[in-house]
């Protein structure tokens, strides 16, 4: 059982849907998980803590220390205690405080001490969860690293019918299942990572160059390194840290410095995903010196840089994945296309300049997932965090094109 061992922290609000949570609570006991219940005063009026202590086998948290002899109740310990922090149902009000940092109860304060993954389950009325407020606050609670489990549609409390209700506790903890499964996904597996822009020198002042954020290949590394790959990252003048220790970050600047580094890496890895915006073209030559000014034009002439995605293709094995990036203007799909076939590529990742949103410096994406037999797996508008996610899944984890 994927949760067996597991300390979960279930925290739970003042809504309706907190009478889901004895259910949960009893779906992640089952599952060999041990649970820890901490409510806010309100969500005590919805199901009592003699109920879910009942269930949990322990005290549920409530307060920051217990009234009748001043058991102080640490949010810190709960906080290096847990593998995961659920919190189902979250109100709107719960919400924004985790949002913005409002920690004046004992959910907040742990969750903002939380070093497991959070997963929250809003549950609300169609019409506050349409509230452009509730909107904002889910995208920075995604923009810190949480998992947002979307509510379902259907009858709510109001007797309405929308968006709103809480997910089923079932479908949470396939949701959390899944997460745990994915961890160890990649473990055993080398995985070289290009990412960000190179720079050709024109001269010790300026260069050529693009506006890559390095965003998506870093959100990348992240993804494989947390399902227990090591991760080479090939990365390009960025100003962006990775912290997980099965990176290994290999900084370059140039594409000749990129080209080096991935052949020399890519024979012991088991994969490549070159998500880098490598230059095409450098000057032929670099100026010694800063070039000045003067009334008359400058010429400069570019010539080709070597093709790293071509050159891996030509020396991968059958026991090799190459995944390449497409970032076109035009003729998406069939630029994308010749793209598989010329270099050898088993997948490509096509996003484009003429969607709103994705591409360069953004926090978002839309991409197309296509693969070698033409198979293809178009994607909404979402976080790089969640395209590095939904890449994984359908070329190198539980393939599905």
């Amino acid at each position: 059982m994927t949760l067996k061992g597991k300390h979960i922290v279930l925290g739970i609000t003042g809504s309706i849907a907190a009478f889901k949570a004895a259910s949960l609570t009893r779906l992640f006991i089952k599952a060999g998980a041990e649970v820890q219940i901490i409510m806010t005063p309100s969500g005590k009026e919805f199901i009592t803590p003699v109920t879910m202590s009942a269930l949990t086998g322990k005290p549920v948290v409530s307060e920051f220390f217990t009234a009748n002899d001043g058991t102080w109740h640490s949010h810190v310990d709960l906080g290096l205690w847990a593998d995961a922090m659920v919190v189902a149902p979250a109100t709107a009000s719960t919400l924004g405080k985790m949002a913005n940092g409002i920690a004046d109860n004992m959910l907040i304060t742990t969750y903002m001490s939380m070093k497991a993954p959070v997963f929250i389950a809003p549950a609300m009325d169609l019409d506050m969860f349409a509230h452009p407020s509730t909107g904002r606050n889910l995208d920075l609670l995604r923009s810190y690293g949480n998992h947002i489990i979307e509510p379902a549609s259907g009858e709510l409390a109001s007797h309405l019918i929308g968006k709103g209700r809480m997910e089923e506790p079932e479908k949470i903890m396939t949701y959390i299942e899944d997460f745990f499964s994915k961890q160890e996904s990649l473990s055993k597996k080398k995985i070289l990572i290009t990412a960000g822009p190179t720079y050709e020198k024109i001269d010790p002042v300026r260069f050529i160059g693009n506006y890559s954020s390095g965003k998506m290949g870093l959100s990348l590394a992240e993804e494989c390194a947390a399902r227990g790959a090591e991760v080479i990252l090939v990365c390009g003048p960025v100003n962006l840290q990775v912290n997980h220790p099965n990176i290994k970050r290999i900084d370059v600047e140039s594409a000749d410095e990129m080209f080096e580094a991935t052949i020399n890496e890519f024979p012991a890895c088991d994969a490549a995903i070159l998500c880098a915006a490598v230059a095409d073209y450098k000057p032929r030559q670099k100026a010694a010196e800063k070039i000045k000014r003067t009334s008359e034009n400058l010429a400069i002439e570019l010539v080709a840089n070597k093709d790293i995605a071509a050159t891996l293709g030509k020396i991968k094995t059958n026991k090799q994945t190459l995944i390449g990036f497409a970032l076109e203007t035009n003729n998406e799909e069939e630029n994308a296309l010749n793209k598989i076939e010329k270099k050898n590529l088993d997948y490509i990742v096509l996003n484009s300049l003429n969607n709103a949103g994705a591409g360069f410096k953004y926090d978002t994406n839309k991409i197309t997932i296509i693969a070698r037999n033409g198979n293809k797996i178009n994607f909404d508008l979402k976080s790089k965090k969640e395209v590095a996610s939904d890449i994984i899944d359908n070329t190198l984890d539980n393939v599905s094109i």
